[in-house]
């Protein structure tokens, strides 16, 4: 192998590379990363057995080949190196990095030990382009209501429900659920069918790292009963599905509430965080709508430190209610909201509430009350 190659199209490919786990002591080999020199283009790819990521990077080819080299210390002396150009050449069992007056002979793994990254097969169809903002904006708005869980695993990642011609994407910790329905006109697909899969929370970390910042294009989907597949010109992620039933979010989300509430984004934030400061050991802070339907007071108390209060005007129909609610968790859903006004439909401790953009359905953020000692 030998190729020339710009310093930072190399750092661009490592630091996307970078988030694969390397604790792995059973297979040394995982440590490294496979780099290969093909007729059209580099490609290097590094792998943890659950997630594996191939980035393609433009080059000039000398002679093909490939090998595995230790991540660490590739990456280490990539970052470091000033100048623009840089030489990969295999001599022997060594692989020399060259550029103007720095030289540098690592030790190898032969490529043939290097883990094979499947390619997802697809079957009925089952492939979705979306564009990659949208994308990025769904698995952000809903993975605050993820986490990670070794008694429920199917709770550890996020759902993907492709039903009726729209993508749903939905996670919940059972505390909380999040669903972003992906409108239809932005999802490219020849499936007509129902289909579902859960992706693990790690994953969806790293495709928010990876492609966020990057400009904008589709990323391409494929799913089999096992694994997916999320690619673009430049970039391959493939990862292991979660197994099992995720719950069935819609039977969850209400349809009714006891009070309907319109506040300002900015106000709702401000009172969370204020109040927040004095709220108890279960983050509780209290929602109390009078029979003015005016006002709603958000309250938080602890014995250790005191008590405080904030009022805050409302458009609000229904009946007076009082309720508590874990302010981070309302806050995740705040913050997820796109507009200057939000909805909050409130009910009792019996029945979740709501959190939402006023009129519009396609971001839902459901949450259970604290209940009463």
């Amino acid at each position: 192998m030998n190729v020339v190659i710009l310093k930072n199209n190399l750092k661009e490919a490592l630091s996307v590379l970078g988030g694969i786990k390397r604790e792995n002591t059973q297979l040394p080999i995982l440590k490294n990363v496979l780099v290969e020199a093909k007729q059209d283009a580099i490609y290097i790819s590094s792998t943890d057995l659950e997630i594996g990521v191939v980035y393609k990077t433009p080059g000039k080819i000398i002679q093909t080949g490939s090998v595995t080299i230790p991540y660490t210390i590739f990456s280490q002396i990539i970052s470091n190196l000033s100048f623009e150009r840089v030489s990969l050449e295999m001599k022997g069992s060594s692989f020399l990095i060259t550029a103007d007056n720095y030289k540098a002979k690592i030790t190898t793994i032969p490529a043939d030990d290097f883990p094979i990254i499947p390619k997802v097969s697809v079957k009925h169809d089952q492939s979705f382009i979306i564009e990659q903002q949208v994308l990025l904006d769904a698995l952000l708005g809903v993975s605050v209501a993820c986490q990670v869980s070794d008694f429920r695993p199917e709770l550890s990642g996020v759902l993907f429900h492709f039903k009726d011609k729209q993508l749903h994407v939905v996670a919940t910790d059972s505390f909380r659920l999040a669903k972003q329905d992906v409108i239809s006109k932005k999802v490219k697909t020849d499936f007509d069918g129902e289909f579902s899969c859960i992706i693990p929370l790690r994953t969806v970390q790293e495709l928010l790292r990876i492609f966020s910042g990057k400009k904008q294009e589709s990323v391409t989907l494929v799913m089999d009963d096992n694994q997916i597949m999320v690619y673009t010109d430049q970039v391959t992620l493939v990862s292991r599905l979660i197994q099992g039933k995720f719950p069935d979010y819609e039977m969850v989300i209400p349809s009714s509430f006891e009070t309907e509430l319109i506040i300002k984004k900015e106000d709702i934030v401000s009172a969370l965080k204020l109040t927040s400061s004095l709220s108890n050991r279960l983050f509780e802070v209290r929602f109390e709508v009078d029979e003015s339907m005016k006002y709603i007071k958000l309250i938080s108390s602890s014995h250790e430190f005191g008590e405080g209060e904030y009022l805050l005007s409302i458009k609000a129909k229904g009946q007076p209610i009082q309720t508590s609610f874990n302010w981070r968790f309302i806050l995740d859903g705040v913050r997820n909201i796109k507009t200057e006004q939000i909805f909050i439909g409130l009910n009792n401790e019996q029945k979740p509430s709501v959190i939402k953009i006023p009129d519009e359905t396609t971001y839902t953020y459901v949450l259970t009350a604290i209940k009463s000692s």
